[in-house]
């Protein structure tokens, strides 16, 4: 069961903005719906790197990064944080081989065990939705024998959960839409947009 403090719900506004997208090579046309301004994404960051302030007084922090939609997150969060930390990086695929899942997500680029070894850990990820990564990467952390292991998303989609992970930070629950914008991509496009948007076909 989570254990995250309560942050606000979101729910889809009905206004936006259309946007060409190229998608598989295709040129389509999406409306981006606005969905967190980048004042409102500041907020959530601030709050959570205070939270993480707050519990961790005195000690220092290993950051462990979810590449690649959490980068920009990690980022403006670090900055926001009073407490030492370290940052490192993980990759993982959920598609090993093919177009068929043969075993579920896999550890494509890892963090070394010394670097984990009986430090406080923090998971950092953009989206926890279906928990099947996170909890991948939670078992795989764990082997390499860290003093504590937390998780911190900046984005709750829990309508679309599949197995039950901890969720130590959370910044707000969003429902169950395409997001992009500040990290999140689509075909590896819009990461570099400053707000989130849910994506809608025109």
């Amino acid at each position: 069961m989570s254990d995250a403090r309560a942050g606000p719900e979101l729910t889809p506004p009905s206004s936006g903005c259309y946007s060409r997208l190229v998608v598989a090579g295709t040129v389509t046309q999406h409306k981006l719906v606005l969905l967190l301004s980048r004042q409102e994404i500041g907020e959530v960051v601030r709050r959570l790197a205070a939270e993480i302030d707050r519990d961790y007084a005195g000690r220092e922090l290993l950051l462990v990064v979810i590449l690649r939609g959490a980068f920009v997150f990690a980022a403006d969060l670090v900055r926001e944080m009073r407490t030492p930390v370290r940052v490192d990086f993980v990759r993982i695929s959920s598609y090993p081989t093919g177009t068929v899942t043969t075993g579920g997500p896999r550890v494509v680029t890892g963090v070394r065990r010394e670097e984990v070894r009986g430090r406080d850990v923090l998971l950092v990820e953009d989206i926890l939705d279906t928990g099947l990564s996170v909890d991948r990467l939670l078992k795989y952390l764990r082997r390499m024998g860290p003093a504590s292991l937390r998780v911190c998303a900046l984005l709750d989609k829990p309508s679309r959960r599949r197995v039950d992970v901890p969720l130590h930070y959370r910044g707000t629950t969003v429902p169950d839409r395409f997001l992009v914008g500040y990290g999140l991509d689509m075909d590896q496009r819009c990461r570099n947009l400053s707000d989130i948007y849910w994506v809608q076909e025109s």
